[in-house]
């Protein structure tokens, strides 16, 4: 495994783990840690599809980046 498949395994472990949470009732969907996880497990597997040049991810993993970013600035926003 080299450094790219680390930073996409680390991301989409955050990501799924984050899913699996909020399915459980760990946490819901608009808490912060949510969110957070979610912006920052996209963040690395956007980072990995990057340094893969493979630009389907970039782009999926770039919007959920970008759409949890919006969900945390509405969540700072309300508090």
């Amino acid at each position: 495994m080299n450094a790219t498949d680390s930073i996409g395994f680390i991301g989409v472990t955050i990501l799924l783990f984050a899913y699996f949470l909020n399915l459980t009732d760990k946490i819901g969907k608009d808490s912060v840690v949510y969110l957070q996880m979610n912006f920052f497990g996209a963040g690395l597997a956007c980072l990995a599809s990057v340094l893969m040049n493979y630009w389907p991810f970039i782009i999926l993993e770039g919007s959920w980046a970008l759409v949890s970013a919006i969900g945390i600035a509405k969540y700072i926003k309300n508090k």
